[in-house]
């Protein structure tokens, strides 16, 4: 479609409230707010919007499409997002709207749906039917696989018009055959499979188009696309050469190009898994039917023989059978007789009976009608092959059913019967529905309403298909006199028509036809044909002609046993379709309908134009009156209580909540939910087994609040998800920076608890910063910022913005002037670039990055110990390598100009609070005090250290202290154990009150202070901890508890199944591996160490080893 929409239509789709003044011009977009309902007002509406190009209006959840004859641009990947996870109300009418509800629909209630597309022949259905399956085509999921099975649905779309479709007086791409398509899904919504059936082929187009039509598309295709090798050896020529394809005097077609469809043709056939050998098998089965279509026969006496023997031998090359073989099974007819019935053992004789030009004229065009047909069913199967080729399970179908509209010709046969039959079928579907169900339910259910009068085809449903119906009196005269055929019998049948229909209110008979008041209007059918089209048999040398063939396609076409068929009744068209229509209807049952209803503004195929009493008919055909009443006096929704309660108890405190749910009878809860919600009385009524919501906009209402309560619990799961996986990978940051820095750093006290939130300049609220990053960045994750001073080549600070993303750092100048802040990006350096950090062994916060291209950047900053954990987490995750960290009193870097300058830090206890510096040429003296202990650990709280499987002081992981009671554990780290005793203040000794309740802490006894230092973050022991008081004793063992004289192993556990890690943070593993467990963070997820890596297992896939 294109992507120029007018003005009025873009209007129309953006949702746009209606105005008076709109309606006046526009018409109203749901008839069921007409003011005044009649048949002149809906066509009157209908032609207003089709004015100002607005096709579409609704009947409540019925969709009404007018064909407008040209490209509106108002479909297309572009315009998805208007109606993708919106409600039908909150745009105005449209295709996409229908095709989101059964969407939706399928997804959250968990039940098939299916679209029923109706109309007259030209009145758009296959356009309609395509515009829906691109919709979920474009909705749904991106895997491999699911869009494999998008390509395969879209795809089969030009295969099936090709050999499907052709050009009538009515319809340039008209539908000659039915397709119901299900699209299957699986439980994510995403399709994955399908499967089309097909109904009643037009196969008499193959041999027959009267004047201004065409026969099936790909004839056209091939003559025009084939390149000249495949011409010449198909011997092909132009479309004009062929009496099958020229009878029409109609070559091309207005809108398509034969040679570039033959094109897409080819590119689908690969999409569906066809082989180069199936497609050469194809194309030389249809240029064989070509040529065939030109051997004519003349009667010479009693005999009858080919006038122009090459079309019969190039026909029969192309079919790979023996040339007389093909000749003889159109000139004499093989009889037998005795034997061949009732299964008795008569002996019985075979006859070659010759056939006159007329009746081998017969027998050629029933062999290209059942050529031709049979191909059109391999296709549809390779297609339905192509859709199962991953054979994944399914959980629900949307049905899309694009079937042939109602046909009124001068001129109607054996297909338009059957045709209109169909339609007949659909439409008291319908009616059942929408019409007859829908009352009888409110009267079931004791509703108060008002009945509306609608006409009930049923009766003309049972005269066509009923046991004494048409379809069973033409099987009688096909099964009696089945050796005959031609005139004779087409009239034997009238007659028996008249006889046992003559009273019928809808049966009327005449000279060489009958009529049939259908829904869609009066339909007069010309017997002449009917019973040997009825038979749709081919004589059975014939197929056994065919089974010599050297093409194995063509004899797989015809698999039947022909003497073994013999002696079996014959199946007739009309049983084949009755069992068709029976089957779709079983189908359409059990799903949830969607209704699209299609009207054809004009004869003539033009755009703009308008004839009202064709419009009027389709609309009294339709029973568009009868379904705007029923809407508008009806329930726009019923449920029974249990699915309604279940669907909404979370819109009540009362029905749902963290004390639980609803346990009261289902009825009442339903009851205590409108009441909660504010609904009125007459919104909404009472059944005895459901309840009915009168107004679509009360469930719209009642709908948007389940979205809008889903939406608000899920973001608190993942905020809360979202801010937990934050706080441990800080911890995870500390741990690192922890690793890094012990025994190389000496730390400031204000560091060692410190917690990391990577953002300290509010750069998620800064969007002048964030258009610097993103203009030089390429939608870059940014993971740390901050301000820093800058040591410029001068040794003078500079205040910076500096930021850290996934892929480089950014170093950012501010500027004011007039009150305005201004931002210039001084650099950007890629963290890939980076060949190392250097720091000193002092307090300091001086850090010098490294750069293998360019110049080193000098920067101070307070969070060095995180900057050092996030840049060494990127490189790692960039590089793979592990980015290098010296410590040392000197350290030269390089500055823009690619001089060198050089940092000597020396230790000044009277430079206290900041550092002391001094210039002295290219050298910068940094004289500072001494800070924490260079063994000083501050890793966080029940984390371990990658470098050492066990603490220092001989301590056990956490969970592994001495047994509750026992003995002393000497402190970790220079203080306090915890979990141990009490620590004394720094340099000091032991001792502190013990915990509420008295004795000795659980996990041990007190706990000398190894070294004099204090408990990990200076000063008393964590006795605050879980009811310890300030000072006193600290909390239940942790790292370091282990008894005096030896540390217990580690935890571990064993795997009991094979796991893949899902995140970058969890382990694999597989059955039979055996980790350390560090640290059960819940009972669903423990933090375990295998192979020297760390991460997150999934509890119930190991066992702890006891």
């Amino acid at each position: 479609m294109g992507t120029n929409c007018s003005p009025a239509i873009l209007s129309d789709m953006q949702g746009n409230k209606q105005t008076s003044r709109s309606v006046a011009t526009q018409g109203v977009d749901d008839l069921v707010m007409l003011p005044k309902v009649g048949e002149a007002e809906i066509v009157e509406n209908i032609h207003k919007r089709y004015q100002h190009d607005l096709i579409y209006t609704y009947i409540g959840p019925v969709l009404i499409s007018v064909n407008p004859y040209k490209d509106l641009g108002n479909a297309g990947e572009q315009f998805v997002p208007i109606y993708h996870g919106r409600f039908p109300h909150e745009n105005t009418p449209h295709l996409y709207a229908l095709a989101e509800e059964a969407y939706r629909s399928m997804k959250g209630d968990g039940g098939n749906q299916c679209v029923l597309i109706s109309g007259e022949s030209g009145a758009g259905k296959t356009e309609a039917a395509k515009i829906i399956m691109g919709y979920i085509s474009f909705v749904s999921g991106k895997s491999d696989k699911v869009e494999y099975v998008k390509n395969v649905v879209l795809d089969s779309n030009p295969l099936l018009e090709a050999f499907g479709n052709a050009k009538t007086l009515r319809n340039n791409n008209s539908s000659r055959f039915g397709k119901y398509f299900e699209i299957q899904f699986d439980n994510y919504g995403d399709p994955c499979g399908g499967l089309i059936t097909n109904y009643l082929l037009e196969k008499s187009r193959v041999v027959y188009q009267q004047n201004g039509e065409r026969n099936f598309h790909f004839f056209y295709n091939l003559c025009a696309g084939a390149n000249q090798q495949e011409k010449q050896k198909l011997s092909l020529y132009g479309a004009e050469h062929y009496y099958y394809i020229n009878q029409g005097n109609t070559f091309t077609v207005d809108g398509m190009n034969d040679a570039q469809d033959y094109q897409e043709v080819r590119h689908a056939m690969n999409t569906m898994g066809l082989t180069a050998g199936d497609q050469e098998s194809v194309l030389r089965l249809v240029a064989g039917i070509l040529n065939l279509g030109n051997v004519a026969f003349r009667d010479q006496g009693k005999n009858t023989s080919v006038a122009d023997p090459q079309p019969m031998q190039a026909a029969a090359a192309l079919f790979g059978v023996d040339p007389f073989l093909l000749q003889n099974s159109l000139l004499f007819r093989v009889i037998q007789t005795g034997g061949a019935g009732g299964g008795g053992q008569k002996r019985g004789s075979t006859y070659n009976v010759p056939q006159n030009s007329e009746q081998a004229l017969g027998a050629k065009d029933a062999l290209a009608r059942e050529v031709y047909s049979r191909m059109f069913d391999w296709i549809v199967a390779k297609i339905n092959a192509a859709l199962q080729k991953y054979k994944m399970p399914f959980k629900n179908v949307v049905g899309i059913l694009d079937i042939y509209g109602f046909e009124i010709f001068d001129n109607n046969g054996f297909e338009q019967f059957c045709i209109n039959y169909v339609n007949e079928k659909l439409q008291q579907y319908f009616i059942e529905l929408t019409l007859k169900a829908e009352q009888e339910e409110y009267v079931k259910e004791g509703i108060k309403w008002t009945p509306i009068k609608y006409f009930n085809n049923q009766i003309v449903c049972e005269l066509i298909e009923g046991k004494v119906g048409i379809f069973g009196l033409l099987d009688d005269i096909c099964y009696t006199i089945h050796a005959q055929s031609g005139s004779g019998t087409d009239l034997r049948f009238l007659e028996k028509l008249v006889g046992s229909f003559s009273q019928h209110p809808h049966f009327r008979g005449f000279n060489n036809a009958f009529c049939i008041k259908h829904y869609a209007g009066d339909v007069n059918y010309n017997v002449e044909g009917m019973t040997d089209k009825n038979k749709d048999t081919l004589f059975s040398d014939v197929i056994e002609m065919l089974q010599t063939s050297k093409s194995q396609f063509l004899v797989s076409l015809f698999p039947e046993d022909v003497k073994g068929a013999q002696k079996k009744r014959p199946t007739t068209a009309g049983l084949k379709i009755k069992t068709s229509a029976g089957a779709l209807m079983k189908a359409l049952s059990a799903c949830n309908p969607h209704y699209v209803r299609c009207i054809k503004p004009n004869d003539n195929k033009r755009a703009g134009d308008w004839n009202e009493a064709r419009v009027r008919h389709q609309v009294q055909y339709l029973g568009l009156l009868e379904n705007v009443r029923v809407r508008r006096a009806g329930f726009a929704y019923r449920a029974p209580f249990e699915r309604f309660l279940n669907r909404y108890k979370k819109l009540s405190k009362n029905t749902w909540g963290i004390w639980g749910e609803w346990k009261g009878g289902a009825r009442e809860g339903c009851e205590t939910i409108c009441r909660d919600l504010g609904l009125e009385n007459g919104q909404y009524q009472m059944g005895k087994t459901k309840i009915f919501i009168r107004f679509p906009e009360a469930l719209f209402h009642l709908e948007e609040m389940v979205e809008r309560k889903d939406y608000e619990c899920a973001m608190k799961i993942q905020g809360a998800w979202k801010k937990w996986q934050l706080a441990k990978h800080a911890l995870e940051q500390r741990r690192r920076a922890a690793e890094v820095l012990r025994g190389n750093k000496e730390r400031q006290r204000n560091s060692v608890n410190r917690n990391y939130t990577s953002d300290y300049m509010s750069y998620d609220c800064n969007f002048a910063l964030q258009q610097i990053v993103q203009q030089n960045g390429h939608q870059e994750s940014v993971i740390f910022a901050d301000q820093v001073l800058k040591l410029n080549r001068r040794n003078r600070p500079e205040r910076r913005d500096f930021i850290v993303t996934t892929q480089a750092f950014y170093i950012v100048a501010r500027a004011q002037q007039n009150n305005e802040v201004y931002y210039k990006m001084t650099r950007r350096a890629a963290l890939a670039d980076i060949s190392g950090l250097s720091l000193s062994p002092l307090q300091d916060n001086y850090l010098v990055m490294h750069m293998s291209r360019e110049y080193d950047n000098l920067i101070e900053n307070d969070k060095k110990s995180e900057i050092i954990a996030v840049l060494m987490e990127a490189y790692e995750g960039l590089t793979g390598r592990r980015l290098p960290v010296q410590f040392s009193d000197r350290i030269t870097y390089k500055i823009k100009s690619g001089d060198t300058r050089e940092l000597a830090f020396i230790r000044n206890e009277s430079a206290q609070g900041q550092p002391i510096l001094k210039k002295a040429g290219r050298q910068l003296k940094v004289e500072i005090s001494s800070g924490l202990p260079k063994e000083t650990d501050t890793t966080p709280q029940g984390m371990y250290l990658q470098a050492s499987a066990k603490p220092r002081g001989g301590g056990a992981p956490r969970g592994g202290g001495a047994p509750r009671g026992g003995g002393a554990a000497p402190a970790q780290g220079g203080g306090a154990a915890r979990g141990g005793g009490a620590g004394g203040p720094r340099g000091g000794g032991a001792g502190g009150a013990a915990p509420r309740g008295g004795g000795a802490p659980r996990g041990g006894g007190a706990a000398p202070a190894q070294g004099g230092g204090a408990a990990r973050g200076g000063g008393a022991a964590r006795g605050a901890q879980r009811g310890g008081p300030r000072g006193g004793a600290a909390p239940r063992g942790g790292r370091g508890g282990g008894a005096a004289g030896g540390a217990p192993a580690r935890p571990q556990a064993k795997a009991m199944f094979d796991y893949e890690a899902q995140t970058a943070d969890e382990i694999t593993f597989r059955e039979g591996d055996v980790m350390f467990i560090v640290r059960k963070d819940s009972e669903d997820w423990w933090e375990a160490e295998m192979n020297g890596k760390r991460g997150y297992i999934p509890a119930n896939h190991v066992e702890e080893i006891k």
